[in-house]
């Protein structure tokens, strides 16, 4: 393959990626109700890794922001959805993902709230396929709840704990930097 063949490829995938990417948002509602409250979608994009999308994602909160450090400090109402968009994707990955992130998120130290990492990946035990949409709601004094295409999977209590979840898509060392770009601003620009 020539060079120039090479760069028209990459150039092809990334446009076809960035369309995608759009395309998908059409699943994202503008609200989520969280019991009594209703969230604003912040923003949402594409996780992607070596040009393939694996999921979308976005991020709801009570009110539209693009500080990262007090999103995940709040308790307040707030959630992550995700679509997973790639037949690549499976529980095990999943798993394996999340696990980084959340060592990512906590610069190594998970050792405090590794019993809710644990309780956390329980919920996600099951078969996962194309199409699958999981709900990662935070209501303060109550957890994070999962739901698994609006099936409850689990809840997970602790503040210490969300934190530690919302910092992996929103953290300086996030699981991609340009979802987490795109989840702090594609909504808040509307």
């Amino acid at each position: 393959m020539s060079r120039q063949t090479a760069l028209v490829t990459i150039l092809v995938v990334t446009v076809l990626t960035v369309f995608a990417d759009y395309v998908r948002a059409a699943d994202f509602p503008r609200h989520l109700q969280v019991g009594e409250q209703r969230l604003v979608l912040n923003g949402w994009g594409a996780r992607t890794k070596t040009f393939l999308q694996l999921y979308v994602a976005g991020l709801y909160l009570t009110h539209p922001s693009t500080n990262p450090t007090a999103i995940v400090s709040a308790d307040e109402p707030m959630a992550i959805r995700i679509q997973i968009t790639s037949v690549f994707v499976s529980q095990e990955k999943l798993v394996t993902s999340l696990s980084e992130g959340f060592h990512n998120a906590t610069g190594g130290n998970v050792a405090p709230i590794q019993r809710q990492i644990d309780q956390f990946r329980q919920c996600f035990k099951d078969p996962i396929t194309k199409g699958d949409v999981f709900d990662i709601v935070y209501v303060p004094k109550y957890g994070v709840r999962v739901n698994k295409n609006s099936s409850f999977k689990g809840v997970v209590a602790g503040t210490e704990f969300k934190q530690a979840l919302f910092n992996v898509w929103l953290s300086d060392k996030p699981a991609d930097k340009n979802l987490k770009q795109a989840m702090l601003t594609r909504g808040t620009t509307r």
